[in-house]
């Protein structure tokens, strides 16, 4: 029984750690599902579907790959899968990603500060951008794993954002349809079907590289696989029920930056606020992490180069909110990001299959040769 018992907290505390890297604070503002699901209508929900295939299939895949290639010194999963050019290429490209993800959230933090509380989103960016590049200078690593913890509470507000939303607006499912040329102002790719392989992509890219992390953690491969099948389920869950709030208030959610915020603050002002705070936490640590993703890597024994980086780093990423909205950064640079994942997606996507059909069950190839 005991064996039992643990075996399931493995299992759920994996699945909870698959969740972690999808829903973030880009997540929670509801732009990401908006444009992705909800700009389709009704169709939305095809999209829904394909992700919940693609997040149980490919992420079992990459969980499994880490979890049989733990041993092998410096693993490059990308290699493993798009061959040593194209893996290299990849290579490069997934921290150009953090940094094009992150400007859109340090965006997001001002958009949220303006629609809802009237403060210039210049500068409601300015503070955010300011905050992660002093963090990490001043290297408060520990402060950013604690507020990093924000991410489960980030969860529950939306699942009860969302369904309280369901539960007040249900009434109007049958007029949903009577904004699709709204909503589809808003559609990030010409069709559904498209839309969906691009949010796969778009959070298989860069999130590759911790999933396959993830799975190296793991003590068996039961827990690797189930954990990722258990998150994936959970995380598409959330998506369904968000999806639906933000089509059940489609005339006015088609128009805003943060939808779940103003959701929220329907339902009470005291919960929108709270959201807000949680919220703009969770971008603190979402961004702190991808600086440290990024700048580590570049002049990590040179601590005078390392710090410009940060600073350049800091600066681009709030420039670039100067000129664009944080709507026009999501529409702009998470299609772009999903574009550039395509082959790296079909790559895993053929050799996972190809895998199933040779061995006759969901299974990975033995560890590569040191």
């Amino acid at each position: 029984m005991g064996n039992k018992t643990y075996s399931i907290k493995a299992k759920l505390k994996y699945a909870g750690a698959f969740i972690a890297w999808v829903i973030g604070s880009g997540f929670a503002t509801g732009q990401e599902i908006f444009q992705f699901f909800s700009s389709y209508g009704y169709v939305s929900y095809g999209a829904v579907l394909i992700n919940l295939l693609g997040f149980i299939f490919i992420g079992s895949i990459l969980m499994l790959a880490g979890y049989d290639h733990k041993t092998t010194r410096k693993f490059n999963h990308f290699k493993y899968y798009c061959g040593n050019k194209l893996g290299i290429v990849y290579t490069w490209l997934v921290p150009i990603t953090l940094i094009l993800t992150m400007t859109v959230l340090i965006a997001a933090s001002g958009s949220a500060l303006y629609e809802y509380y009237n403060v210039n989103r210049y500068i409601g960016s300015g503070i955010m951008a300011a905050m992660v590049l002093i963090a990490y200078l001043i290297g408060f690593e520990n402060m950013v794993k604690i507020v990093s913890k924000i991410g489960p509470v980030l969860i529950i507000f939306v699942l009860i954002v969302g369904s309280i939303t369901l539960l007040n607006d249900f009434s109007n499912i049958g007029n949903i349809g009577d904004y699709s040329e709204l909503l589809a102002i808003s559609q990030p790719a010409p069709n559904w079907l498209l839309s969906a392989i691009l949010y796969l992509s778009l959070n298989f890219l860069a999130g590759s590289t911790y999933y396959t992390a993830l799975g190296r953690s793991a003590q068996n491969r039961s827990d690797a696989k189930w954990g990722a099948i258990i998150g994936a389920v959970a995380l598409i869950s959330v998506i369904v029920i968000m999806n639906t709030s933000y089509l059940l208030n489609a005339a006015t959610a088609a128009h805003l930056s943060v939808p779940t915020l103003y959701l929220s603050m329907r339902i009470s002002y005291v919960l929108g606020t709270i959201f807000t705070v949680v919220l703009m936490l969770g971008m603190f640590s979402s961004c702190s992490a991808m600086m440290w993703s990024f700048c580590n890597q570049l002049f990590a024994d040179n601590k005078t180069k390392n710090r410009i980086v940060a600073i350049a780093v800091a600066v681009f990423t709030f420039a670039i909110g100067l000129f664009f909205t944080f709507r026009d950064l999501v529409s702009i640079f998470y299609p772009f990001i999903g574009y550039v994942g395509l082959i790296f997606i079909g790559c895993v996507v053929y050799k996972g299959v190809r895998r199933i059909f040779k061995k006759g069950h969901w299974e990975i190839s033995p560890p590569m040769p040191q």
